[in-house]
């Protein structure tokens, strides 16, 4: 399974969609009556609001923001009110109604500007000014099309050709621009743009600030394309007062005196949203750069010891302005005065006028709170200094890579997986989901600086350093306070100024637990492993034809993006990259079989021999560890007519098992076929041992959750949302057809000694899981505590090693967390993606997969004398649910045993049970009735040799409705 869900990004994808008006307070539109009559000859300076700048590429490539733009200015002289006006699109060769249409809302002052903001291209650039409105829908061409003004939020269908004098077919126009090769436009359409990836946009004027306010209702005569790129809104318009003597808070029209108490009341929106309020407070962080464009500050005397109980109303408050945050100190008692707001969630006051005060004010304490686990108890946190108490880890580091952020979980542990929690649907899941939104909040850096963008590679990543890795389920130590902050629809704890590694040793408040570890060891004579090694491909992006590539901050290819078959590095000197740290990991993993999954099918890539790539790997690992530690199964003689370019694979240590007979694929299933990977099974015998020690292993690689172009999802197979993703019932189906597959092949082996491993793409309560653990089998790395995988903030197991009855009590396992938990910037795939080099050799983030180690005890010898007594099975009613009564009676009377018992609603195992004594367990099956079933008892002793025993007893169907 690939992929990751950043929560910054997936937010942003609203957050970042706004307009913008730049300039004070409200502004009045001076047509007659105040209503908006149809464009008609104009004066050279415009008596009406206009479309002053459209930034078209945002996101692309060298692009100075991510996200597209409208620039508003209201060149008359009163404010214009813009409440129930929009700001539409229409394609270059639209004739219907416009395709969007953002709303607006407030005022624009005399002279001042809005900003709406709008989609984008890609993730290159800088997030732009606080946006006034804004809409993910409008996203303009940048060669093409006409962007409206309108004095309403329906839809307009606009004329073709000019609009200017048309006054019938183009009500309810302000102003509008036609660029390109446009149909609609004024006069005569503007020249587009050259192209999305030189910096520009259409600007009113000369392009260098002149004639902004200029409309002679000629598109082509009033705009042009200007290089530098230059959004404003209403903050960018206001200006400083001079610090002096402090004066009484202004008492006019339009201005109100509160406190910050009183401007953030007790719920998530301001009482004074709207209104021009001058407050006091001191200031307690500054962001002049990164993107925040402001400071905090807290009421004197706040803070410390803070009862959430009682504590309703915020004492912090974020001051938007760039200008103040660049003259105010952290420290200084302020007066601000300016306009309240909810920004995306945030109350903030925009600043238009601030001075220093020189009275004397009791100082603001970090309030010492555990992570509220409430909105509303955050919400009276909202802007202050905290001191968080209590523990905290990382629970995902996937945005540190992109925006230099984490998202941490308050307590001991990270965030499951819904469906490794519990079966889908459940309450176990849900709680799962509840528990996420209780403990989670974003470490961030101060910034918005999004360090994939080519504008900011150049800038060193915070908070990863070499030798000091943030990893997930690491343990967080506070060592300064934070700001409390609500920013892309999360809660975040923000260092007092924006973090770069230069000031590290002063700005950042965290240091990280480091929690890496050798390889564990797990008990067992003998070792199997399995290891997804994504995308390992020794046909290099560079050898065929059509190949795209991913590239480095300076342009240089490191991975295959699409074009072609190969899926891995991009050529010799990235492979070598990728292959020094899968070596690195195999060889320090001290396993004796490693099943590989997503190693290339050398045979469907470019019709080289199916082993080649394979072949490549065994050798890089007898350079490393000695000629002839490793050898490779060859492929088996019989291959199927349908292949992916990856495959599953196994290697082993020689000096300790060998293969017996020949490997076989799983040819012909509907299952597979065309869709999947094909199972892979092998016998195995341990150096010295006899047919009985037989072991057989099967790899798998169960079809991806994902979809993707082309994809056609048969009954089934569309993602539900119950947290399974899509192509469920074709893993279903595969996990059954694997089972089948196992057991012929085990038969024919003369063994019932069996273990399935893999990438399995379904986390522990899955119904693919289901099937196989209701099958009799025990999920080994369930036992662990630990988990293969990470996506969107949740760790769980899509990788597993499932044992047959026979064996599981002489099964142990562990996983080695070398993959999952490490930021994706250590990846090779990420080489000189940033300034920062973050590429070692080590094992870790070698994968995206962690590896999962089995160690089996064998010899085992067959089912003798272990004398399994009096087994019961019997299903009752409570409180209008079913339940499992089962019992076993340890009947060896000279051998403690082990005793698995195995139900399709949970599987319980007891140690060292005394020679004749039983034991029970009681399984709630969660359900109101139940069909018959099956328990499964395996017994265990080890006396130099491992003894079983392997039973079932059937039980009745119940209802309990």
């Amino acid at each position: 399974m690939d992929g990751q869900h950043s929560w910054r990004r997936v937010a942003a994808l609203g957050a970042t969609v706004a307009l913008v008006v730049t300039g004070g307070g409200a502004a009045a539109w001076a047509a007659s009556g105040g209503g908006v009559d149809s464009p008609t000859a104009q004066a050279a300076a415009a008596t009406h609001v206009v479309i002053s700048e459209a930034y078209l590429s945002g996101g692309s490539a060298n692009a100075p923001y991510t996200t597209k733009f409208v620039e508003l200015y209201n060149p008359t002289g009163s404010a214009v009110d813009v409440d129930g006006w929009s700001v539409q699109y229409r394609p270059a060769t639209g004739t219907g109604a416009s395709t969007s249409s953002v709303p607006l809302a407030g005022s624009i002052a005399a002279g001042g500007h809005y900003l709406v903001a709008g989609g984008s291209n890609g993730s290159t650039g800088d997030a732009l000014p606080t946006p006034d409105a804004s809409g993910a829908s409008l996203n303009p061409s940048g060669s093409a099309g006409t962007i409206t003004l309108a004095s309403t939020t329906d839809k307009l269908t606009l004329p073709t050709g000019s609009v200017t004098g048309d006054t019938a077919s183009a009500a309810h126009v302000v102003d509008l621009v036609g660029y390109g090769t446009s149909n609609t436009y004024e006069g005569h359409p503007v020249a587009g743009l050259a192209g999305n990836t030189t910096p520009s946009s259409l600007q009113r004027g000369d392009g260098a600030g002149a004639g902004e306010g200029t409309d002679t209702d000629d598109n082509a005569a009033d705009l042009t394309v200007g290089t530098t790129v230059t959004p404003q809104n209403t903050a960018d318009d206001t200006t400083p007062t001079d610090p002096g003597t402090p004066t009484d808070p202004p008492t006019g029209p339009g201005s109100t005196t509160a406190t910050i108490e009183e401007i953030q009341g007790t719920t998530d929106t301001s009482p004074y949203a709207g209104k021009t309020v001058t407050t006091r407070g001191v200031v307690t962080a500054a962001y002049p750069t990164g993107g925040y464009n402001g400071l905090y500050i807290q009421t004197p005397g706040t803070g410390g010891d803070v009862d959430l109980a009682t504590h309703h109303a915020s004492d912090g408050l974020f001051v938007y302005s760039t200008k103040a945050a660049g003259e105010l100190k952290v420290g200084q008692y302020v007066e601000v005065t300016g306009a309240v707001s909810e920004y995306s969630g945030l109350t903030e006051l925009s600043a238009t006028t601030w001075s220093v005060l020189d009275d004397a004010v009791p100082a603001v304490k970090p309030a010492t709170v555990a992570f509220p686990s409430t909105d509303a108890q955050r919400e009276s946190l909202e802007g202050m200094l905290v001191a968080p108490t209590g523990h905290y880890v990382v629970a995902d580091n996937y945005d540190t890579n992109y925006y230099g952020s984490f998202l941490l979980a308050a307590g001991d542990k990270p965030f499951v997986q819904p469906t490794q929690a519990g079966r889908p649907g459940s309450a176990e899941a849900q709680a799962a989901v509840d528990d996420r939104a209780a403990r989670g909040v974003v470490l961030d850096d101060g910034a918005t600086t999004n360090y994939s963008s080519s504008a900011n590679t150049s800038k060193p990543l915070p908070y990863l350093t070499g030798g000091k890795p943030a990893r997930v389920g690491a343990e967080v130590t506070f060592t300064t306070p934070v700001i409390l902050d609500y920013r892309y629809d999360a809660w975040a704890f923000e260092p007092l100024a924006q973090l770069t590694p230069d000031v590290a040793d002063t700005v950042q408040p965290v240091t990280f637990e480091n929690t890496r570890t050798d390889a564990p060891k797990v008990a067992g004579t003998l070792h199997v492993s399995s290891f997804n090694v994504l995308n390992y491909f020794t046909t290099t992006g560079d050898q065929l034809s059509g190949c795209q590539p991913y590239t480095d901050r300076e342009g240089n290819p490191v991975t295959v993006k699409t074009g072609c078959n190969a899926r891995g590095a991009w050529d010799a000197a990235n492979l070598k990259r990728q292959q020094t740290k899968i070596v690195n990991a195999i060889n320090g993993l001290g396993a004796d079989v490693v099943s590989l999954e997503e190693i290339e099918n050398s045979l469907a890539t470019d019709g080289e021999d199916r082993d080649a790539s394979l072949a490549t790997l065994v050798d890089a690992l007898n350079d490393a560890a000695g000629a002839g530690t490793w050898k490779y199964v060859p492929s088996p003689a019989k291959l199927p007519a349908d292949e992916d370019v990856i495959r599953v694979a196994f290697i082993y240590k020689p000096a300790v098992v060998k293969p017996v007979g020949d490997s076989e694929l799983l040819v012909g299933s509907a299952a597979f076929d065309g869709i999947a990977r094909q199972p892979l099974a092998q016998t195995w015998r341990p150096v010295g041992g006899t047919k009985a020690d037989d072991v057989v292993v099967v790899s798998n690689h169960f079809k991806s959750k994902g979809t993707f172009d082309g994809d056609n999802p048969g009954p089934g197979d569309t993602d539900s949302g119950d947290g399974q993703g899509a192509y469920n019932a074709t893993r279903v189906k595969e996990a059954h057809a694997a089972l089948d597959f196992a057991s012929a092949f085990a038969k024919a082996a003369g063994t019932d000694k069996i273990l399935l491993v893999g990438d399995f793409n379904a986390y522990g309560q899955e119904d693919p899981v289901k099937v196989i653990t209701d099958a009799g089998y025990t999920d080994l790395g369930a036992t662990t505590g630990k988990q293969t995988y990470l996506y969107d903030g949740y760790v769980g197991s899509i990788d597993h090693a499932f044992a047959s009855a026979s064996l599981a009590g002489v099964a142990k396992a562990d996983i080695w967390n070398i993959n999952s938990v490490e930021p994706i910037a250590n990846e090779y795939s990420r080489y000189n993606y940033n300034v920062s080099n973050l590429y070692d050799t080590t094992p870790f983030r070698s994968s995206d997969h962690d590896p999962i180690l089995v160690g089996l005890d064998l010899p085992l010898k067959a089912p003798v004398d272990v004398r399994l007594k009096a087994i019961t099975a019997v299903p009752f009613c409570s409180a209008g649910k079913v339940y499992l009564s089962t019992s076993v009676v340890a009947g060896e009377p000279k051998h403690a045993l082990d005793i698995r018992l195995t139900t399709t609603y949970g599987d319980k195992k007891f140690t060292k049970v005394a020679p004749l004594t039983s034991v029970t367990n009681v399984f709630p099956t969660g359900q109101a009735s139940i069909p018959a079933g099956t328990l499964t008892v395996a017994g265990y002793y080890w006396d130099g040799a491992g003894h079983y025993q392997v039973d079932t007893k059937g039980y009745q169907a119940k209802d309990c409705g």
